[in-house]
Formats: structure tokens, C-alpha cells, sequence
């Protein structure tokens, strides 16, 4: 069985209780974690991360 695993965080544009400069943005990171009777195994661990490395993939992408 195959499990997505998806923690978010989504701020409001309006909400004043956060920074402006993170209003009306959401960040998501998300798993695919295939289960079977004898472990789990994350398939997506490869994927990039931090900011920096996701733009540089992105790039990549754009470029082929």
C-alpha cells in the first residue's frame, strides 16, 4: 500500500497575526511512503528539499 503523507501551511492574505511577507502563501511537503509486510520505504526521499535546491531542479526542468 502506498500512503501520502502531505503537512501543509497556509496563511491567510488577511491574516494580520502573520508577517506580510507570508501572507497569502502555502508550503507543502509532500511523501508517497510505500508499506509492505516487512518495512516501509519513502519513495519521494529523493526529491529536493530546501528552497534552494527545489529552484535548481526547476531550472533543470525548464532547461530540457
Amino acid at each position: 500500500m502506498v500512503f501520502t503523507i502531505e503537512p501543509g501551511l497556509y496563511f491567510k492574505s488577511d491574516d494580520l497575526a502573520i508577517p506580510q511577507e507570508f501572507r497569502g502563501i502555502g508550503v507543502r511537503i509532500e511523501d508517497d511512503v510505500l508499506v509492505t509486510e516487512t518495512g516501509n520505504e519513502n519513495l519521494s526521499a529523493a526529491l529536493p528539499r530546501n528552497p534552494d535546491d527545489v529552484e535548481r531542479w526547476m531550472a533543470g526542468l525548464l532547461n530540457n
